[in-house]
């Protein structure tokens, strides 16, 4: 069965920067995985939910409180912490057959469904001028390079930092692509990428503990509020 749109979000067992992050406690006490899967399965955009994981935890609780989320295992070739994350969604798509998908992560906890919706439908508005979509931060900072070099600013004109050009960091929390673009390319970011711009609150990714612990106060003072 072929899908407009499926949501793809990929998980390992093992985090070595923060331990167990996937199914560790967050916020309002559930897993962190749940906060952005519960997301992913509220919008009504997409068609299907898929997790690719090798986490004998994360499985055990989809398959008990998520029953219609399709879980891949994870090839035993694909589980080591260096590999690509291409390569993963090379083999998610090969066993779901989509349009397009949507790729997030589970340690993007604060992104709301409508932000997940509000991508889906601008990506869907633009393309095919776009054929890809992926999510940005703005940032309005000076930014020097590792000799010192200013990038995106002249040193001898000391503009305020909120008159400086904008610069985007590509923040990870969501992808929109072609099943084309990642075979053909090989990465998730196509010919003509359009910049999805999130908030910076709904923008946290959990890579290190400091992180945990920003997000999880961000979700105390804002929730309900987002």
């Amino acid at each position: 069965m072929s899908h407009n749109i499926v949501a793809l979000m990929p998980m390992r067992h093992s985090s070595e920067r923060v331990k167990g992050k996937n199914y560790r406690a967050f916020g309002d006490g559930r897993p962190l995985f749940q906060h952005m899967l519960d997301a992913l399965v509220s919008s009504d955009r997409i068609d299907k939910v898929v997790i690719d994981t090798d986490s004998p935890v994360v499985t055990e609780l989809c398959q008990k409180h998520y029953p219609d989320v399709m879980l891949i295992e994870r090839p035993e070739h694909l589980r080591d912490g260096t590999t690509p994350m291409n390569n993963v969604l090379l083999h998610d798509i090969s066993m779901v057959d989509s349009r397009f998908y949507l790729q997030t992560h589970s340690t993007n906890p604060l992104m709301t469904v409508k932000t997940l919706n509000s991508a889906i439908d601008t990506f869907l508005a633009r393309y095919p001028i776009h054929d890809s979509l992926f999510s940005v931060t703005r940032m309005q900072t000076r930014l020097w390079d590792q000799l010192a070099r200013p990038v995106n600013h002249n040193q001898a004109i000391l503009l305020r930092t909120q008159d400086l050009p904008p610069i985007y960091n590509e923040n990870s929390c969501l992808y929109i692509f072609e099943k084309a673009t990642l075979q053909e390319r090989q990465n998730r970011v196509g010919h003509r990428p359009y910049m999805f711009e999130m908030e910076p609150f709904e923008a946290q990714d959990i890579d290190e503990e400091i992180n945990f612990q920003v997000a999880e106060a961000i979700f105390h003072a804002t929730r309900g509020k987002l």
